[in-house]
């Protein structure tokens, strides 16, 4: 079990970061093995690691370096290795997590790559290049994922409501 924290469109940077990291401890207990982050003008991703897959090497955020897309998830994606077999383009991987793939089919398929997952998940994928985000959760919900937006419509994104209810006039 691992966490996510994703906050997208906001204005203040730096005061968002410090919001999100009180939203990250708050889920802290996930991912006792590894936390990271990722941040920029327009999207701040947290990651509460618990290391099941490629623990040496498997920390999150994940990189695209080609088309410097980040990814946080939460999950596991039990058909990885024939996914990552059927992958067309080149690819410069940067780990063997099973949840790397997810950054590389996006890249060939778009959306549309989501009904070839088989596993358990909830991620936020983000592209810096183009200031859009794509999230998604596994199709029965198993792994949790909730949404909200505040008064600004800023969007946050979290495993667990209780790290964004107060941030957020309206949650799904």
């Amino acid at each position: 079990m691992c966490g996510i924290i994703g906050l997208f469109n906001f204005q203040d940077k730096l005061t968002m970061r410090s919001e999100a990291l009180k939203m990250a401890q708050k889920i802290r207990h996930r991912g006792p093995d590894w936390s990271g982050s990722y941040s920029d003008d327009h999207c701040i991703l947290m990651h509460e690691r618990l290391a099941i897959v490629d623990v040496e090497h498997g920390a999150q955020p994940l990189y695209d370096v080609d088309t410097k897309r980040v990814l946080a998830v939460n999950g596991e994606i039990y058909n990885h290795k024939c996914l990552s077999r059927k992958l067309e383009k080149k690819h410069n991987w940067q780990t063997q997590s099973d949840c790397e793939v997810i950054l590389y089919l996006y890249d060939e398929l778009g959306p549309d790559f989501l009904d070839d997952l088989d596993g358990i998940f909830s991620f936020c994928l983000y592209d810096p290049m183009e200031k859009d985000f794509f999230i998604a959760r596994d199709h029965i919900g198993i792994i949790p994922l909730y949404i909200g937006w505040d008064k600004n419509n800023v969007t946050y994104v979290s495993s667990e409501l209780k790290s964004i209810e107060s941030y957020c006039e309206k949650l799904q």
